[in-house]
Parts: structure tokens; C-alpha cells; sequence
């Protein structure tokens, strides 16, 4: 099994660019697809972006294509999520998950596809 834990949330401003990072402790992180989604408040949590296993296929909500990137070092066990062009309405509380290792070569954009999920990173936009 995989353990996530996200960092690199913060404060910035409209047009301005964070990176995310999830780091994951298990020796089979490499083998995993994996997924960002993000929670509002008030609203459900919803896809951000997935990655293959090997990184060499990505999906994007098409509300942050052209303006995120995802990848990941399976070298260092870790996942990012590069958000440039910052917008107001990217605020939320930004998750990494991954999908049962059952499935874990299988890239998921569902919520309920994923059974492991990191504590969250708060990314907050002004405008």
C-alpha cells in the first residue's frame, strides 16, 4: 500500500504560479497511477488531473488544461502538480490520491476510483 502526504500550498495571487508536491512512502509508488483532485468550500470534491504510472500519459479537467501540468519522479516517490496562471476559482484544498493497488496501472478521473488519499494542501488565489 501507498501513503500520500501534499505540500506546497499557499497563498498567491491571480496570474501568479504554485507547485505542488506528493510525496509517497512505499517501495511500489512507481507502479501507481495517480490523480490530483481539489474541494472548494461548499462544493464536492471534483478531478484536477491523473498520470500514468510511467508519466507517459496525463488527463486534465478542462477547466486548468493549458494552465497545469502534472507530473512525477518515481525516482524521488513523488507527484506534482505545476498551476500556472492562478485564478480566483482554483482556491480550494488540493488532494493526491491513488487508485487500489488492484487497479493501480489504470489511470481513474472518478473520485470513487481512488482509495488512498493524501491530507490535503490549501491553495488560496487572490484576485
Amino acid at each position: 500500500q501507498v501513503q500520500l502526504v501534499e505540500s506546497g500550498g499557499g497563498l498567491a495571487q491571480a496570474g501568479g504560479s504554485l507547485r505542488l508536491s506528493c510525496a509517497a512512502s512505499g517501495r511500489t509508488f512507481s507502479s501507481y497511477a495517480m490523480g490530483w483532485f481539489r474541494q472548494a468550500p461548499g462544493k464536492e470534491r471534483e478531478f484536477v488531473a491523473a498520470i500514468s504510472y510511467n508519466g507517459g500519459r496525463t488527463y486534465y479537467a478542462d477547466s486548468v488544461k493549458g494552465r497545469f501540468t502534472i507530473s512525477r519522479d518515481n525516482a524521488k516517490n513523488t507527484m506534482y502538480l505545476r498551476m500556472n496562471r492562478l485564478k480566483p476559482e482554483d482556491t480550494a484544498l488540493y488532494y493526491c490520491a491513488a487508485p487500489p493497488q488492484t487497479m493501480r496501472y489504470q489511470i481513474f478521473t472518478a473520485e470513487s476510483a481512488y482509495d488512498v488519499w493524501g491530507q490535503g494542501t490549501q491553495v488560496t488565489v487572490s484576485s
